[in-house]
């Protein structure tokens, strides 16, 4: 599988935040988002996938990371937060140039989605969604 260089992908994601509405990029100044090439086993063990799990090949796309302030007091829009888009799992799962866009932009509203309070539960029906931006054509 030939790989889209980090900067692209890098640059995929830009777009993703972009393409926000105003609305929702005013509260990202406290977010950090950065991408990494894929979550290591310690990694994934830490998010609560057993060893089973992760020989069995199960990842994550994005994680949504608190920062470790003691939030009792705080808005969640304002504690200061970290998300990680993982690009390898997104490359290997989304061969399709259309596909892979469509999914990292998925993934980092997906992530972005938590830092207002969302649950994955509360996104199932986001995720199952292939394009809920609208995209295919």
């Amino acid at each position: 599988m030939k790989r889209m260089p980090m900067k692209k992908f890098m640059a995929v994601v830009g777009e993703a935040i972009d393409s926000l509405p105003d609305a929702i990029k005013r509260h990202l100044d406290n977010v950090v988002i950065d991408v990494e090439d894929a979550p290591t086993h310690d990694f994934l063990r830490g998010a609560g996938f057993t060893d089973e799990e992760i020989a069995a090949g199960e990842t994550v796309y994005g994680y949504f990371m608190p920062l470790g302030v003691d939030t009792s007091d705080l808005d969640m829009l304002e504690s200061p937060n970290r998300i990680l888009i993982f690009k390898y799992p997104l490359e290997e799962d989304f061969p399709d140039p259309r596909e892979l866009r469509i999914e990292i932009r998925k993934t980092v509203v997906h992530e972005i989605a938590h830092h207002f309070g969302w649950t994955d539960r509360d996104l199932e029906r986001f995720d199952d969604n292939p394009d809920p931006f609208g995209d295919e054509s």
